[in-house]
């Protein structure tokens, strides 16, 4: 699991915006890259329409946001277009980049111990470093919390610089 500070594995996956989207591309920018398991179930589409109807707050704090799951290209234009979402899906058929976050490993589901995705959100910040990690998220009230955390509210190594410069002077 990577942790604020770490320096985020470059990526270059399928967008629903079209052609592919880079890490490299997003180098200056702030963005979240939050990983779900599957289009169109309850608990994914809560989240996706959380980060749909709180767009607008992320952005005036200079945030883009980015959705990941494993499904295809097909599937995120589809799940995109049923619930009107103004942020591109990635698709990771092959869930390398989960697993280089560590967003992808064992879980608990209904009890049992399997293997897939562990619904995780990072904040990057403009230098291509984790900000703030969210695994394991509980989807209600998420999107607040990440905005808590862009207005102040949260640490991050960042923020905790600024205020260790701002006592020495």
């Amino acid at each position: 699991m990577l942790k604020p500070g770490d320096k985020v594995p470059s990526f270059k996956l399928a967008s629903t915006g079209g052609g592919e989207v880079s890490s490299s591309d997003l180098k200056g920018r702030k963005f979240v890259l939050y990983f779900y398991p599957k289009d169109d179930t309850p608990g994914c589409t809560r989240e996706a329409c959380d980060f749909r109807d709180n767009l607008a707050r992320l952005r005036r704090e200079g945030v883009e946001v980015l959705g990941v799951s494993k499904d295809s290209l097909a599937s995120h234009v589809r799940f995109r277009t049923k619930y009107d979402l103004p942020f591109d899906l990635l698709s990771d058929e092959d869930n390398a980049v989960a697993r280089a976050y560590g967003a992808y490993g064992e879980k608990i589901m209904y009890g049992k111990k399997i293997l897939g995705t562990i619904r995780s959100t990072y904040l990057i910040d403009e230098n291509g470093r984790v900000d703030a990690v969210w695994s394991k998220v509980k989807v209600d009230g998420h999107v607040d919390r990440v905005v808590e955390h862009l207005r102040g509210g949260g640490n991050s190594p960042a923020r905790a610089a600024r205020k260790k410069a701002s006592k020495k002077k």
